[in-house]
């Protein structure tokens, strides 16, 4: 028997410490939901918690010497395959992707940076491709790529190219935009159907045995967001307390996300969340629940009940948010829980994504 106590070869590496395979990192653990938030809680927050990571936000507002303003910076990895989709392409969701998780933090997004890791093999006019379908995402949401990095691995280590994106933006110190805001009363506003991103990367992949026009969702929120937190700010009110995009894990995973944070209840109605019938078709013949599918060009809000129908209005001149809908509100009743009003008249429990529905979705 070997001496546990000494370090292990690991993958063909010295590893300094006695290792195990009883636990091990699986498909599950990169799906935005329940595997997710237990290895964050696990690894990452027992050993890198502070103040500021500790809020759970897609972005942190970080403290300058301004008096008004403070710094937004958001980051994200996108690893989605196949490298192009309907709709996109793993560049155009890399700069869109850091985009929204800036803009929902109530920020405005000012600068990127962008970091490759490139396979050996990747032809160079498939990556030219990509970056300039990157440029052209980043002058519709008005932000710069300023900064960068570039590597490669062997063949077979890298499936094409994986991109790392970090946004940096800006918002008043007297907008308090954050998950952990969301009040009891407040109304929940969809911008859009759900579930395009994930059945347009199900069908790039060429598993759905048929075609569809269903597209990739995949844009920048922050102009569609921006005039939405106009609302309220003549009376110098914020009329909505916290956004969030439903990427992975989808719809279902996002609302759980927030009720545990604010520590309330969340009630959706079935009949009112948009989805495309194409979508439904398509995700009930396969087994999917489109509550759970990924998305990339949606926003959920969570909104001062009184201001509720101006921000609707508001999002609904947009083109990105023009089938936005009321689908729910917050209630003080079953805190930390989500519980959906079905079409059949019955009341269930929504939880978070328990595994990977699909695999490299974003």
């Amino acid at each position: 028997m070997s001496d546990q106590s000494q370090p292990i070869d690991f993958l063909g590496a010295y590893c300094p410490l006695p290792l195990t395979h009883s636990d091990q990192i699986v498909l599950g653990h990169g799906s935005g939901g329940r595997l997710t938030h237990d290895l964050v809680e696990r690894v990452f927050a027992a050993h890198l918690s502070n103040p500021l990571l500790d809020q759970g936000d897609d972005g942190v507002g970080l403290p300058i010497l301004d008096p008004e303003f403070e710094l937004v910076v958001s980051t994200d990895s996108h690893i989605v395959s196949p490298i192009f989709f309907p709709g996109g392409d793993i560049g155009k969701l890399a700069v869109c992707g850091t985009v929204n998780d800036v803009s929902v933090m109530g920020a405005k997004p000012l600068y990127l940076t962008a970091g490759f890791i490139l396979e050996e093999g990747l032809q160079v006019e498939v990556l030219e491709y990509l970056v300039k379908s990157m440029a052209i995402a980043a002058k519709e949401a008005g932000v710069a790529i300023v900064a960068g990095d570039t590597k490669v691995v062997e063949r077979g280590k890298g499936d094409g190219v994986f991109i790392n994106t970090s946004g940096i933006g800006v918002r008043p110190k007297s907008l308090r935009i954050s998950g952990r805001n969301v009040k009891i009363g407040d109304q929940i506003i969809l911008s859009g159907p759900i579930g395009e991103h994930g059945v347009a990367v199900l069908q790039a992949r060429g598993e759905l045995g048929f075609t569809s026009e269903i597209r990739s969702d995949v844009v920048p929120l922050n102009h569609m967001i921006a005039n939405a937190l106009e609302v309220g700010r003549q009376s110098e009110e914020n009329a909505i307390h916290a956004m969030r995009d439903p990427t992975r894990g989808g719809l279902a995973t996002t609302l759980n996300e927030s009720a545990r944070q604010s520590n309330v209840g969340i009630v959706v109605e079935e009949a009112a969340i948009p989805i495309l019938e194409t979508v439904s078709s398509v995700c009930e013949m396969l087994g999917f629940d489109p509550l759970y599918m990924a998305n990339e060009g949606k926003c959920v809000f969570f909104v001062d009940r009184k201001y509720t129908d101006s921000v609707l209005r508001v999002i609904r001149s947009h083109e990105y948010g023009s089938c936005a809908a009321v689908i729910g509100e917050v209630v003080a009743q079953h805190p930390q829980k989500v519980l959906l009003r079905t079409t059949m008249g019955s009341t269930r429990l929504l939880d978070m994504l328990s595994g990977e529905m699909l695999p490299r979705i974003c």
